[in-house]
């Protein structure tokens, strides 16, 4: 293991951060590797004078310390806990870059939708990659499945997967979904043959794609599933419904490069159907 910095977890003590917290201790005690939970008091909206402030600090440290205590006889780790305070998406993101990977619960849409939900301000803006847990039930789950689309993202999101799926012996689900024109819709504007002809190219993209893992991971089981008749979040949302974890790129080859979070990554995270680790370009592609 190169790199000893935490494994960091938010919490906000609800079903979803609880979750996040015991999925977080439990990588974190299988790698070796510290765990910090993190509590933000948002106090973005206190104006002066504000003298019960100090009661939410209060709050949030005995909140932390019931999330520490929970850990107690389910998983053989100590973790550190920091208060933070300012935004909730902000302050994880900024914190972010002292770990090896952020943690957080799923959440859920409010304040007019998902869009304001903490999980998709973290992952948007984190420097490191950032998994996603929900309440799902994980008993008797297997498989790791990760989306490609021939982008740079991509290409190191299946790293991360390859790694991650061999380290613990999972299968790997290598899913790649496309738009080919409809035979019959699309009759009379597009050659018959041009659907073959996207299916076959982007077949060529799909197995360059993960050309190299055999050699890599040479008792690594790879699965190749191209997907014509769904978009990438459909695909991917229905591939791991049974998985341990879902792997995706923070963006993707159609995704606007002013963008930080791509749509089948929002979308994916909207739809949340395992945890998913949400993978970053500039961060170290060893799988943690």
């Amino acid at each position: 293991m190169t790199s000893q910095k935490p494994i960091g977890v938010g919490t906000n003590d609800s079903a979803q951060s609880q979750a996040a917290v015991l999925w977080a201790a439990r990588r974190a005690h299988r790698a070796g590797l510290p765990l910090v939970v993190l509590h933000v008091v948002d106090d973005r909206w206190v104006a002066e004078p504000y003298p019960w402030f100090g009661t939410l600090q209060q709050a949030g440290e005995e909140l932390l310390k019931t999330a520490a205590r929970r850990l107690e006889g389910a998983v053989p780790i100590t973790p550190a806990t920091e208060l933070l305070t300012g935004s909730v998406g902000g302050s994880l993101a900024k914190y972010s870059k002292k770990t090896s990977m952020m943690v957080i619960g799923s959440g859920s849409g409010h304040l007019g939708g998902a869009l304001a939900d903490r999980a998709l301000q973290v992952a948007t803006a984190a420097k490191v990659p950032v998994a996603v847990v929900g309440t799902q039930d994980l008993e008797g789950r297997s498989g790791v499945v990760v989306g490609v689309d021939g982008s740079p993202e991509a290409t190191q999101a299946v790293a991360f997967a390859a790694a991650e799926a061999d380290r613990e012996g999972d299968e790997l689900t290598v899913v790649y979904a496309v738009s080919v024109p409809d035979p019959i819709i699309d009759a009379g504007v597009t050659p018959g043959a041009l659907a073959d002809l996207i299916v076959d190219e982007d077949r060529v993209v799909l197995s360059e794609t993960v050309a190299g893992l055999k050699e890599d991971y040479p008792d690594l089981t790879v699965h190749q599933r191209l997907e014509t008749d769904k978009g990438p979040v459909d695909a991917l949302v229905e591939a791991a419904a049974g998985a341990r974890l879902l792997v995706v790129g923070s963006r993707g080859r159609g995704a606007f490069k002013r963008l930080l979070l791509g749509s089948t990554a929002h979308g994916v995270l909207k739809h949340l159907p395992c945890p998913t680790i949400i993978t970053r370009t500039q961060a170290i592609t060893n799988a943690i």
